[in-house]
């Protein structure tokens, strides 16, 4: 089920608009940032129930404490750590879980504590150099997972990660043999990109690790096919998540590994993305532009910055009778930067006073907020009522809403 986004009306939106309305009562001078923890629960209970692996939440999309606690109560156990800090964040929050540090370049004093004093076991590497640091770093530990990263395509993707890590095709013959001797477990992972829109780049990518596994001939015990799972946005509707749990599944069994071979993903925004929105205030209105209390330099770095389009909806008391009409942004701060093109849907008579809730904003938009020129919000309110929009709506129905301040 898709809300339906269109603020003509709070009558037909789905409900707990009515949550944004009353929080817009108050007339807070600051963005407030609304969580829905049962939104997260269910992402996590779905991909724990459904992946046909381990699912691995990247925390990089959301570090939040409180979001890492959730996602351990949904039966998420293990976690993609990119940097020391985060190997800390998960250690010190979450005691048990296993954390696997898949970065590719990291440095030697990172390794080393991830190591020792983090109980870290699962690395990632796309070069010799790499692998040389690991082993070092480790004074030899014969207990490692060591995750080779091939470079694959991001062309199904809409944010590339092709061009910073993996190993090329000619380069991953050595790296897997030296790898395989030096670990305990040898994985082979990539990353087809953030937001991929079509199963097919699993497809894909798994015929990549198909042919390296082949041509370095050596015994593979985990399979990573990283994240890019999508989200819903608008003018970005991706097929159900079944099916692309469904195409890895086909592509690993036939993969030449070993029979207790592990499959592994890495979920970031999948799981998140529908935890958070975020509820600004309009300052000003010109044309067809919006001067609103958040931006580039807070939750919408990724509207600002790769012209990502979020759902919004006007929160009003009195449903808006006029059509809706395509709005640009500008955020707070000084900056001609901190601009959103859009385009974003809303009433044609939205004006300088009127609330917006932007959602999906659990995933990046929480991570990213800096306090440039000062403007920043850590106002948090709890809300039970749906996301504006989701991947998972038939599975569960949350309880009736209700509004608790953190």
């Amino acid at each position: 089920m898709h809300s339906h986004h269109n603020a003509l009306g709070l009558a037909t939106a789905p409900t707990g608009t009515a949550r944004g309305v009353e929080i817009a009562k108050g007339r807070p001078v600051q963005p407030v940032t609304l969580l829905r923890p049962h939104a997260a629960r269910r992402a996590a209970r779905y991909f724990v129930e459904k992946f046909p692996g381990t699912s691995m939440y990247a925390v990089k999309a959301n570090p939040s404490p409180e979001l890492l606690g959730i996602l351990w109560d949904s039966g998420v156990t293990h976690y993609d750590v990119a940097s020391i800090a985060e190997v800390r964040l998960v250690s010190a929050t979450l005691p048990e879980a296993t954390l696997c540090f898949m970065h590719p370049v990291k440095a030697e004093e990172a390794i080393e504590e991830a190591y020792f004093t983090h109980g870290v076991r699962t690395f990632s590497l796309d070069t010799m150099d790499e692998l040389g640091k690991i082993l070092r770093a480790t004074k030899g530990a014969a207990d490692l997972n060591l995750c080779v990263r091939l470079r694959v395509s991001s062309d199904h993707s809409k944010l590339s990660l092709a061009s910073k890590f993996g190993a090329e095709p000619g380069e991953t013959k050595e790296l897997l043999f030296a790898a395989r001797q030096a670990a305990d477990a040898l994985g082979i992972c990539f990353h087809v990109g953030s937001q991929a829109m079509t199963p097919a780049a699993y497809a894909e990518a798994m015929e990549r690790v198909r042919a390296a596994i082949v041509e370095a001939a050596v015994t593979v015990d985990i399979v990573d096919v990283g994240g890019g799972f999508p989200s819903v946005y608008p003018g970005m509707e991706p097929p159900p998540l079944e099916a692309y749990f469904a195409v890895i599944h086909n592509a690993f069994e036939s993969l030449p590994i070993s029979y207790s071979a592990e499959l592994w993903c890495e979920p970031g925004r999948a799981l998140c993305a529908e935890y958070a929105s975020v509820l600004v205030r309009v300052e000003k209105r010109r044309g067809d532009e919006l001067y609103i209390n958040d931006g580039a330099y807070g939750a919408l770095f990724d509207a600002a910055h790769v012209g990502w389009r979020f759902p919004v909806k006007l929160v009003r008391e009195e449903a808006s009778e006029t059509r809706e009409m395509a709005f640009s942004f500008y955020g707070p701060t000084c900056d001609d930067l901190d601009h959103m093109t859009g385009p974003f849907m809303l009433p044609a008579d939205v004006a300088a006073g009127d609330y917006i809730e932007i959602g999906m904003l659990g995933a990046y938009g929480c991570a990213m907020r800096t306090g440039f020129n000062g403007f920043g919000s850590d106002l948090r309110v709890v809300a039970t009522d749906e996301p504006m929009a989701t991947l998972y709506a038939d599975e569960e129905r949350p309880a009736a809403s209700n509004v608790v301040t953190l």
